[in-house]
């Protein structure tokens, strides 16, 4: 058993500090996020079209897939901006465009869900919500789920920032951790598959953390 004395530290005071820390990660990443809610990144817009200006692209972007929304959306805008976004060193990627808005941001991201493509100048792009590198990898992480709970009706919806929600026995269940859920699914008969999907993903992401840690090493 660890002493107090001596610089050694408790098992007790390792697990509160190493909670400490974790709450501490959530709760700035949550500030971050409540920093970005009102932002909007337009991506696929070609390099070169800089010249059109910041604006004007989000204007005619609008006009080209959203005439109905006339001109509210361009009233809202605080900030408009071309930005890098550099998910791996090694890979390009084009220069997102960064919309702030002061409101409005869910109709917006709304109406590309019932469209199906969004273009610019006829050139498919995507308008995504603009979340923290962690959350972005929590959202992607339920999207198996996700489809799996689809093909049996439940109902799912990922709610912000990464919250799973789904109908279940006539009431709607959320969740934000896959161990609750999983232990939640445990105990439900119909649910057995997701703990069995949530194994299998666990087992694919260490598989792949020690393959990216085995290429660091070589």
């Amino acid at each position: 058993m660890n002493k107090r004395g001596g610089g050694q530290i408790s098992g007790n005071d390792g697990c509160r500090r190493e909670k400490r820390l974790k709450t501490n990660e959530e709760s700035l990443r949550e500030l971050w996020d409540n920093v970005k809610h009102n932002n909007i990144r337009i991506i696929g817009v070609p390099e070169g079209e800089e010249r059109e200006g910041d604006r004007k692209i989000f204007q005619e972007i609008i006009a080209e897939n959203f005439p109905h929304m006339g001109r509210e959306p361009l009233t809202q805008i605080q900030e408009a901006q071309w930005v890098p976004y550099k998910m791996s060193p090694r890979r390009n990627t084009l220069r997102h465009i960064l919309i702030k808005l002061t409101k409005i941001k869910e109709k917006i991201l709304k109406a590309p869900r019932e469209k199906k493509q969004v273009t610019y100048k006829e050139t498919p792009i995507r308008l995504s919500a603009d979340f923290s590198a962690e959350t972005l990898q929590a959202r992607r992480e339920w999207h198996d789920i996700l489809n799996m709970m689809k093909g049996k009706n439940l109902q799912p919806r990922l709610l912000y920032p990464a919250r799973l929600s789904f109908r279940f026995e006539g009431e709607m269940k959320t969740f934000t951790d896959k161990q609750k859920l999983r232990e939640f699914s445990n105990t439900k008969p119909a649910l057995q598959q997701i703990p069995k999907e949530l194994g299998r993903k666990d087992k694919t992401a260490t598989g792949n953390k020690y393959a990216t840690n085995d290429k660091a090493h070589q």
